[in-house]
């Protein structure tokens, strides 16, 4: 929780009927009472999807956590049953799971939670058809990765209604975070009716969805740059929800973000770069550490010259991290030498951080070095049998985008005389669909995490993974990611040997160039208690107050 403590003041007024300053009071209380039901809040981004299967990025998956409810929730790092009545029965062999769903939870629409829903979900997102971005992780379920090539059809999937209340999934091999795993959106139930009434449009506006999770989304199109989300009396715990009511805005810049939030416009912002050096003392700051890297793809077909491992390696030691995030972001981000964040996972045995570990062996590779970077880039270049090359950056059009596109692109032109940087600044959405079209240059790309496991990571740079935007391929790497997943999936030794080579891989020859992990400045009414963010960084507001 990243709120600073302090004392609730709880004020009751003695109204007097014949007085109009009690009448006044009353009003003004009243008003008060109103506004702490309420939580106004920002996001840097529109929201792009509100359908399970499509959902890409952060802002789409708050909005369906704040809306939706799968079988489990995260409440800050505990893992909590949701629709699921109780944590699921295993079998022996950790290859079947059975759960058992309230009997209370409803849909918005007042029609039931059922088995059924869940299983229409869950063969939709699998579909090829549907095109789901997020198809992979399903991986591991029976018959799913026959599905996502076309040799099995959809209802061959390993999830099976038994009744009404009782869902039961078949697993081909043990995955060891598979509860974990079923906080994803993409494993939210959907009921089938609401998909056939939208048609082609499900999950673009609010009008023909139904919600089975805390709230309820109102007045927005994929194009809007505000919503709003209402309580959900229908919610199975709504007794815990307190907040009323959500509204959401996109702000994109520092200076509106704190303009709104010293105007009472918004109850939580954030703020990056000088303007949060500034305020550090200010009584609102708070920084969050979040489960989320920032990373930098390369398209090796587009770019031939960024198919030479020593040209990647030569962009990478040009970087000097220490002075980016101190002088560039100034929002609590670190370093970090590989795309795992440090935290998010940790050897049950040992006890040993992942990316603290396993980042040792490579850090190198990260490190500023601005005499081997201009060495690696002249012999880089004589191997690929060129005297020169030009790309295009690409980042999200944020203060925080702008600013690494400035930084980065002055650092290579100054470092390399035989490079040409050019930089392009777009919205997320339009980022998103240049990575999925392999449309880009050099990308700024980031990823949150989904679970607490390096494969939510590392499962991204496979060959045929569909969010590997680069197209990097390393048959050793993808070897090493397969049998953490098969053969070695049991054993917790193993399993670590072949995650650990694999990041290490991953850093060496720069599939990827890793550059931070991310930190979040924020400015927050002191009279906000228990946001919690969880390991997929997301915020559950059940529980949350406004007082």
């Amino acid at each position: 929780m990243y709120m600073k403590k302090q004392r609730i003041f709880t004020g009751m007024a003695v109204l007097t009927a014949v007085t109009l300053l009690a009448a006044c009071g009353h009003k003004r209380q009243q008003q008060a009472k109103s506004h702490q039901q309420t939580v106004n809040r920002m996001v840097r981004d529109v929201l792009t999807s509100m359908d399970p299967a499509q959902a890409p990025d952060n802002v789409s998956m708050q909005t369906l956590t704040d809306t939706m409810a799968g079988l489990y929730r995260y409440h800050g790092n505990r893992l909590q049953p949701d629709m699921a009545a109780h944590r699921a029965t295993v079998s022996a062999d950790h290859k079947t799971y059975t759960f058992h769903l309230r009997r209370n939870a409803r849909w918005s629409d007042g029609h039931p939670v059922t088995a059924s829903d869940f299983v229409y979900a869950w063969r939709r997102a699998v579909n090829p058809a549907t095109k789901s971005e997020y198809a992979y992780v399903f991986s591991g379920i029976k018959n799913a990765d026959a599905i996502m090539t076309g040799a099995a059809q959809p209802n061959q999937l390993g999830v099976t209604a038994r009744d009404e209340h009782t869902l039961q999934v078949t697993l081909d091999h043990v995955i060891p975070y598979f509860e974990p795993l079923m906080t994803l959106n993409v494993f939210d139930p959907i009921e089938a009716s609401a998909v056939r009434k939208a048609g082609a449009g499900f999950g673009t506006t609010s009008h023909h969805l139904t919600f089975n999770g805390p709230y309820r989304l109102e007045r927005w199109t994929n194009a809007s740059n505000s919503w709003t989300e209402v309580k959900n009396s229908d919610y199975w715990n709504a007794q815990r929800v307190h907040v009323k009511k959500i509204h959401v805005q996109v702000v994109k810049d520092t200076a509106t973000a704190v303009n709104l939030f010293q105007a009472g416009k918004l109850d939580d912002a954030i703020i990056a770069g000088d303007t949060a050096s500034q305020m550090v003392n200010d009584q609102a700051y708070n920084a969050v550490k979040l489960q989320r890297s920032y990373f930098l793809e390369m398209n090796q077909q587009q770019v031939p010259a960024l198919r030479n491992q020593k040209v990647r390696q030569a962009l990478s030691l040009a970087i000097n991290r220490h002075q980016y995030l101190q002088k560039v972001l100034s929002d609590g981000s670190t370093r970090i030498n590989t795309v795992v964040p440090v935290g998010l996972f940790t050897n049950s045995q040992t006890g040993a951080d992942f990316a603290t570990s396993s980042g040792r062996a490579v850090r190198q590779y990260t490190a500023y070095d601005r005499q081997q970077a201009q060495r690696l880039m002249r012999t880089g270049l004589k191997e690929v049998g060129i005297n020169r090359f030009s790309f295009t950056l690409t980042a999200d059009d944020t203060d925080a985008g702008k600013n690494t596109l400035e930084y980065l692109q002055g650092v290579w032109s100054k470092t390399f005389p035989q490079v040409t940087v050019r930089a392009k600044s777009v919205p997320a959405k339009t980022r998103l669909d240049l990575g999925r079209k392999h449309n880009f240059d050099v990308l700024l790309a980031t990823w949150g995490a989904d679970f607490p496991d390096a494969i939510t990571y590392l499962d991204l740079f496979t060959s045929h993974n569909a969010n590997n935007d680069g197209q990097w391929s390393n048959p050793t790497y993808d070897r090493l990611i397969a049998a953490s997943k098969t053969t070695d999936v049991t054993s917790v030794s193993r399993r670590w040997q072949d995650l650990t080579q694999a990041n290490q891989i991953l850093t060496r020859d720069m599939g990827i160039i890793p550059l931070y992990q991310a930190g979040e400045a924020h400015l927050t009414r002191s009279s906000i208690r228990g946001l919690h963010y969880s390991p997929n960084n997301l915020i559950d507001f059940v529980g949350v107050t406004n007082k």
